[in-house]
């Protein structure tokens, strides 16, 4: 008999395997980083169709297999409809996606990863919220829970409004993250400290990220 474990998390990508199967990647609140299968996913009709789409958030029901776990149900909270609805939003929020997958790994505690990226898709439905004031927080504040943010620069000139964001940015919980905007002039000068600790500290190029900077 099949013993089913309960796991809440959001999907990080999908794939097709075969005519029907999906495979997807999730972060969860229980296990860090994890592979499932979905048998049947790609069936019209599938109760597992739009539940194992990126961005789907909520509670799944597995079990585990050999290599790795199998999806029975899902009970999805939250699809992020309205980054489906946006260009720009959807992009930003598919380079959240693939930098969470970057720096998350499978058995590690997580918890901190998947409620940031979950505030920031939030973030990104926001109509108040600059995506690029987002997605240079989301940065930096990834980098500050991975230990790979060193602090302010220590030469720039900087404004001490970009000194102030920054401290708050590391400082910050993550449920009060997304509470400020800034002048055009602080914005450029974070899009210039997270694009160089970006290049400095992370060992790869991000696809989704080449679309948003020409967006």
């Amino acid at each position: 008999m099949q013993e089913y474990t309960q796991i809440t998390g959001m999907v990080l990508k999908a794939e097709p395997i075969g005519e029907y199967d999906r495979r997807i990647v999730m972060l969860t609140r229980e296990k860090g980083k994890i592979s499932a299968f979905a048998r049947g996913a790609r069936k019209q009709g599938s109760r597992l169709l739009a539940a194992t789409n990126p961005f789907s958030f909520g509670e799944f029901k597995m079990y585990a297999g050999r290599n790795s776990y199998n999806v029975m149900e899902a009970s999805i909270s939250n699809y992020f409809e309205g980054l489906r609805e946006d260009f720009a939003g959807a992009y930003h929020g598919m380079y959240f996606l693939e930098l969470t997958d970057y720096y998350t790994r499978e058995n590690n505690d997580e918890k901190e990863m998947l409620k940031l990226l979950y505030q920031s898709l939030r973030a990104l439905m926001h109509p108040g919220l600059s995506n690029r004031l987002i997605r240079y927080i989301f940065e930096m504040k990834a980098m500050v829970l991975n230990g790979e943010f060193p602090g302010m620069p220590s030469s720039g000139g900087w404004d001490i409004s970009t000194e102030y964001a920054v401290s708050y940015i590391m400082n910050s919980s993550i449920e009060k993250l997304y509470t400020f905007t800034v002048t055009d002039e602080v914005l450029c000068q974070l899009k210039e400290i997270a694009d160089d600790y970006r290049v400095r500290y992370l060992d790869r190029t991000f696809k989704s990220l080449e679309i948003v900077d020409n967006l």
